[in-house]
């Protein structure tokens, strides 16, 4: 269970409480905070914070005061143009912080994306609890042969069964000795800064993780691709969710444009021109590399 008895009275707690405010709210977005949203099988994804709304992205791309007199649909209008051509700052205008728990190799990866705010959990100060992130069988895959960075056919029998043993034998094994070595006391036993790194990838951590829009949107069309990993991408999907109660002006039009559009090469224009003047174009004539025909290919057929 991601959740304590403890934590969900923090929460309850914590949505009980209203406070009077002249800035923008969003409807959708007051509804989510401090909402926990369950990922994979201990972690979490709650707002704890935000700033702005779709309104917001408008003033500052009209750099006026207030509303005005423009009509929501010009709103609407406005933002599908600004994401169209890939004007950033005003999306920068909005910002959200969220409330992550997730597997360490999951944080690894994540953090790559260096345009947030973060502050982790720290093990040097606490000690981590026993909870590790065990695949479910369907996501327990052998690596692929064609590809470095994916995943190949689910492991199936006694292999499957085999590898989960060891995932959680050696988790467990590793909590153990953690525990052991961990100072008590003055000079007995270790200090948990040295400690922790006895502890697999797969122990959980936890973070505040603080993003304008512009850069939230970055990370959630690469992450929430269908070729991104899985442990990563249903936390992205649980944010796309939240984002389109958020702002869902901006969110439709990132998901038409970004999610759901394609970026063309000059050589693949040329290419699609080619094709409807009827001309009969192969990866031998087109002018590009192997890899840039395959996906082209993979898009276009």
């Amino acid at each position: 269970m991601p959740l304590t008895p403890e934590q969900a009275q923090e929460i309850a707690e914590a949505r009980s409480q209203t406070q009077p405010t002249l800035r923008a709210t969003a409807p959708g977005m007051e509804a989510q905070l401090y909402t926990a949203h369950p990922v994979l099988d201990h972690g979490l994804v709650r707002v704890i914070d935000y700033l702005g709304d779709d309104a917001a992205i408008c003033q500052a791309a009209r750099v006026s005061y207030g509303r005005g007199t423009k009509a929501v649909t010009n709103d609407e209008g406005l933002i599908r143009y600004l994401m169209r051509h890939w004007h950033s700052t005003p999306f920068e205008m909005c910002e959200v912080k969220f409330h992550v728990k997730l597997p360490v190799f999951v944080a690894r990866q994540w953090i790559r994306h260096r345009t947030a705010n973060v502050n982790e959990y720290s093990a040097r100060y606490s000690i981590l609890d026993r909870e590790f992130y065990i695949p479910a069988p369907e996501h327990l895959a052998a690596q692929s042969t064609i590809n470095n960075q994916g995943r190949g056919e689910v492991l199936q029998g006694d292999e499957a069964a085999r590898v989960l043993d060891l995932l959680r034998e050696d988790a467990m094994r590793s909590y153990d000795h953690y525990e052991d070595m961990l100072s008590q006391d003055g000079q007995k036993g270790l200090a948990r800064e040295l400690a922790r790194m006895n502890l697999p990838a797969n122990v959980y951590t936890q973070w505040y993780w603080k993003c304008d829009l512009h850069n939230l949107f970055q990370f959630l069309r690469l992450r929430a691709d269908a070729h991104a990993q899985y442990e990563i991408r249903v936390y992205a999907e649980t944010m796309c969710q939240i984002v389109k109660d958020w702002v869902p002006h901006a969110y439709a039009a990132f998901e038409d444009y970004r999610l759901g559009g394609v970026n063309l090469s000059g050589k693949a224009v040329e290419v699609l021109k080619r094709r409807l003047a009827g001309e009969t174009v192969t990866a031998e004539n087109s002018g590009m590399s192997k890899g840039e025909w395959r996906e082209f290919e993979g898009v276009w057929g």
